[in-house]
Parts: structure tokens; C-alpha cells; sequence
């Protein structure tokens, strides 16, 4: 694809603004028809799925904070002019085509396709079928945007495969593919790097843990979990796993503590074989595969450590790489987590629902990153363009 200028680009936008304003009505209504098609059973995906006004208001939030960024696409990363005379200049550059496959959130179909149009990426947009109503208008306001600037609708296309027919797209693309993102949970993961033939960044589950050190604050510790854990379950960024150190003062009095305000919010609590002895009444853990699980549910498990250490190895063994916290007074202990705990966010003293893209200060994300090439964390738009070397010389040969 061409490249845009940045006032083409963003009269796209402005008039993409106007139309979802307009369509807000037929935007509901559609995703109304999904809501009444869609198994109830899963909170977590149904979370997820729901468009009221308040998520369109946060559509129109991220199309319009982005069309306020400035472009990345042509900056200058570094400028050489070498002893020969040849003229050396690195640029940011556009990936090309982008895939990115998920399931459920139609708000993913406006800040995936907002974020790579900006940074002048193509983007074909793979949604799961529980979302299919709302994604078809959604597409429909984007190539009424296009089409009023007199832009190709090829910018933005919703991909409309089965499971075998997407298998069969990402093996032998009917177009060069340069980047793929799987958005969602570990199968989906799976079956996109099993399948695809270019490269894949993977949006990873959470499994996010918080260690609760032997000086830890019980105010902040309470306020953090019952924050990480309850303020949105199905989110990627909520918390999983509670490590708390035997040693900390009043041991048994504040695992019960903890255990009485996570059920009053009607949270379900596993222990381990420790943790149970003093809270009973609990689910026990059955399966150690328990620990790479991610719950995107009211579900937590509460495990006692004996130290920093044994904290920061069962993290790194079994977390999904996304948000770990510790809660300590401590700053060398908080330091020596950060930089041994092998995730894409570490916090001190924090709730692990902040990683995300508005909250970090990036603005609207495409997935955020567990893996560590070419980013990690939030993908936001400077992250979504590449690089390019442009050689200037005047009739050089290599010696």
C-alpha cells in the first residue's frame, strides 16, 4: 500500500469519528443480535462482548486520541554520513499487511484498524463469529470513512473464515502477510503459530501473579488484590495468583482477613496444602497444572513462599510473561524483583490492572506483547511501524 500523508490519514479518522457518532443506533442494535445468539455461560467472553454506549464512547475515545498522536511512519531513528561520502538515514516504516485474530471484543475491529491505518499498515481483521453482527457495521462505518476520503476499502477488511478455511489462509495467504497477531487465549495462540508462514507477535494470556513480601503494607496489599482481582475479570491484565511470605507479621489473621473480603465479593479461592490448613473451607489445588492456568473469572489462588526468592522462581516458571507485583515496603526487595521477574509489566506497590494501553500512557493498543521481539507490553502506534535504510551516494562501489 502507498504511503498516506498524515492529513489524508487523518481526515479518514475525523470522518470515521462523525460516522460511529451517526451509526451508534445500528452499532447497538447489532450487537444486540450477537448478546442474544451468544452462550451466556462464559462471564468472561460475554464481558467482553458487550457494546453499550459507554465502550462506543471509548471507540470514539481511541480513534480520536490517535488521530491526535503524531505520525510514525518517515521519522529518522539515526542519520550517518560515512568517511566514503555515502549518506546513511534510518526511517520508521510500515510493516505492510497486519492479521490479527481474536475473539469476542468488537471494540478490537476499531482500535486494532485505527492504529495500523495511522501508521500506514493494511489490516485484515479475523474477529470470532460470537461478535459477527458487530463487526459487519463496524466494517461498514470504516469503508464509509475510506470511501467519503476516496480511499481504497482494501485498508480495512473484516475476514469472514471457518477455523479449516483460516488454517488453510494463514498456510498459503492469497497476499503477503507481514505480520500476524493472535489476540486471545492459549489455543488460539497455538493454532496461529502452528499455521502461519510469517511472523507472528504474540498478544499472550495473563497467569498474573502478586507476591506479598514479609514487610508488605495489609492496607495497600488488601486495597491492590481486591483492585487486580474484581475490578475486571476477563481482562488479560487481572490478577491470578497470590504468593504471600510465611514470615509476614500476623500471618494467620490476615489470610483470613483476605479470605473473608475476597468472598464477600463472591470471589472462589484455592489454597495450597499450607494456605488450606489455615483457611479449610476453600477449594484445595488437585492439579498442579492449576498454576499456568488463566482464570478470566472470580477465581483466585492464594499459595504461601518462604522468600523473595522462591516467590520470583514460581513466577518465572509457571506466569504468562504478562503483569507480576510485589507488595513491600522494602525499595531494594521491590528492585530485585523487577529486574528478576521475567514479565512484559512489573509493578511495586500497584495493581496489575494497569497495564494497558491508555492506563500506561500509550494511548490505544493492539494487543499487549509477551513476547520480547520487536516489543514488549502494549502495541501501541509508535510500536506498529518497522524500520528502512535509505543509502545515498553518488556512483559508490565497494572496494
Amino acid at each position: 500500500m502507498k504511503l498516506l500523508s498524515s492529513k489524508i490519514k487523518n481526515n479518514v479518522l475525523e470522518s470515521m469519528l462523525r460516522i460511529i457518532e451517526n451509526d451508534r443506533e445500528q452499532i447497538l442494535e447489532a450487537n444486540k443480535k450477537d448478546i442474544e445468539a451468544f452462550n451466556k455461560e462464559d462471564q468472561a467472553l460475554l464481558d467482553r462482548l458487550i457494546v453499550n454506549n459507554a465502550k462506543i464512547n471509548g471507540m470514539i475515545k481511541a480513534i480520536t486520541e490517535v488521530k491526535e498522536q503524531e505520525d510514525p511512519v518517515g521519522k529518522d531513528i539515526s542519520n550517518l554520513t560515512l568517511d566514503s561520502g555515502l549518506v546513511i538515514t534510518n526511517k520508521t516504516a510500515p510493516f505492510g499487511t497486519i492479521l490479527i485474530i481474536y475473539e469476542s471484543r468488537p471494540d478490537v475491529t476499531i482500535e486494532a484498524a485505527v492504529l495500523a491505518f495511522k501508521a500506514n499498515n493494511k489490516i485484515l481483521l479475523k474477529g470470532g463469529k460470537e461478535a459477527l453482527q458487530t463487526n459487519i457495521i463496524l466494517e461498514k462505518c470504516w469503508h464509509k470513512a475510506l470511501e467519503e476520503n476516496n480511499i481504497s476499502k482494501d485498508w480495512i477488511k473484516l475476514l469472514h473464515l471457518q477455523r479449516e478455511d483460516t488454517q488453510e489462509f494463514l498456510r498459503n495467504p492469497p497476499e503477503k502477510l507481514d505480520l500476524i497477531v493472535p489476540r486471545g487465549g492459549e489455543r488460539l495462540i497455538k493454532f496461529v503459530k502452528e499455521h502461519a508462514s510469517c511472523a507472528v507477535l504474540i498478544s499472550g494470556r495473563g497467569n498474573n501473579f502478586l507476591y506479598v513480601a514479609e514487610d508488605a503494607d495489609w492496607t495497600k496489599t488488601m486495597r491492590v488484590i481486591v483492585n487486580a482481582k474484581t475490578d475486571k475479570i476477563s481482562g488479560c491484565n487481572a490478577l491470578d495468583k497470590v504468593l504471600i511470605n510465611k514470615n509476614i507479621s500476623n500471618y494467620e489473621v490476615k489470610i483470613k482477613e483476605l479470605e473473608q473480603v475476597l468472598k464477600q465479593l463472591n470471589v472462589n479461592i484455592v489454597t495450597d496444602k499450607n494456605t488450606s490448613n489455615l483457611i479449610p473451607e476453600n477449594d484445595k489445588i488437585e492439579n498442579t497444572a492449576i498454576w499456568e492456568e488463566e482464570f478470566l473469572a472470580l477465581k483466585i489462588l492464594i499459595a504461601e513462599v518462604d522468600d523473595l526468592e522462591s516467590a520470583i522462581n514460581k513466577i518465572n516458571n509457571y506466569s504468562g510473561g504478562h503483569s507480576a507485583a510485589i507488595l513491600t515496603e522494602d525499595s531494594e526487595k521491590a528492585k530485585t524483583f523487577m529486574e528478576q521477574v521475567d514479565s512484559a509489566a512489573v509493578y511495586h506497590n500497584a495493581s496489575t490492572r494497569f497495564t494497558d494501553g491508555g492506563q500506561m500512557g500509550v494511548g490505544a493498543e493492539l494487543a499487549i506483547s509477551t513476547d520480547k521481539l520487536h516489543h514488549r507490553g502494549p502495541l501501541g502506534l509508535k510500536q506498529l511501524v518497522t524500520n528502512k535504510y535509505y543509502v545515498f551516494g553518488d556512483g559508490h562501489i565497494r572496494d
